[in-house]
């Protein structure tokens, strides 16, 4: 599924913050808090946004139709939807119904809500797309404060895979070397809804729920919804955020 947003950005960011689009980039963008502000923060330094969201048999599902409200809100140049079904793999609170979504409160390790290598997948299918468009540039929200024990949202990951990518395409091998931004890997999930807040990023049309509804409505209680909720209180900015028990 692809979509292609034409007529300029319909962003709520200021005229004035925006920079000149100067060169294409390719910008991961789940339809959750984290990618949103990091598509705003992509458009600010002027890069032509093209937004790849994957379609990986997630049992939140909404946040797909979140991706698209946010890529169109904020002026991406294209917006693509990837189906890529890793429920056949399983292993994941997230991709198998079976195992259930944690619900107690953020613990030590790493959660079932870990999908096997999906980070590494979901950046190797921008490499790939990034090649075609001739961008050098691939951004995406991984988080190493604020976060559920991922390894796939290191520091060192990020370098690695910045590494692999220069090591593996033809543009890279032609003189065109990738950078892989990673603008969020330091910041607190406070830090992070307040540079999205001061660029106009509507927080209530994204989805961070791991089993949000049909509606995308969070259940207030799992692990995502908990970090998202503590930082809108630390940043001291309202919480958009539509939950599915009314409060």
């Amino acid at each position: 599924m692809k979509t292609k947003f034409q007529g300029g950005p319909k962003s709520a960011t200021p005229a004035s913050s925006a920079a000149i689009v100067t060169k294409p980039a390719v910008v991961l963008l789940s339809g959750g808090l984290d990618s949103a502000t990091v598509l705003a923060l992509a458009r600010e330094q002027g890069f032509a946004c093209h937004c790849l969201s994957l379609d990986y048999g997630q049992r939140h599902g909404a946040e797909l139709q979140a991706a698209a409200r946010v890529a169109e809100a904020l002026g991406a140049t294209a917006h693509r939807v990837l189906k890529l079904d890793l429920g056949q793999l399983g292993g994941s609170a997230l991709t198998d119904n079976s195992i259930a979504v944690p619900i107690a409160g953020v613990q030590p390790g790493i959660p079932v809500t870990y999908v096997p290598a999906r980070n590494t997948i979901m950046l190797s299918l921008a490499l790939a797309w990034a090649e075609v468009l001739g961008a050098q540039d691939i951004f995406v929200g991984v988080n190493a404060v604020d976060y559920s024990g991922y390894p796939d949202c290191r520091p060192e990951f990020i370098r690695a895979f910045e590494t692999l990518a220069n090591l593996a395409t033809k543009a890279a091998v032609e003189g065109r070397p990738l950078k892989l931004h990673a603008p969020l890997i330091a910041m607190s999930k406070a830090q992070i809804i307040a540079s999205g807040a001061r660029l106009g990023v509507d927080y209530g049309i994204t989805v961070s729920c791991y089993q949000a509804d049909a509606q995308g409505r969070a259940c207030g209680v799992c692990d995502s919804c908990r970090l998202r909720s503590e930082g809108f209180a630390a940043a001291g900015v309202a919480d958009p955020t539509r939950y599915a028990d009314g409060n």
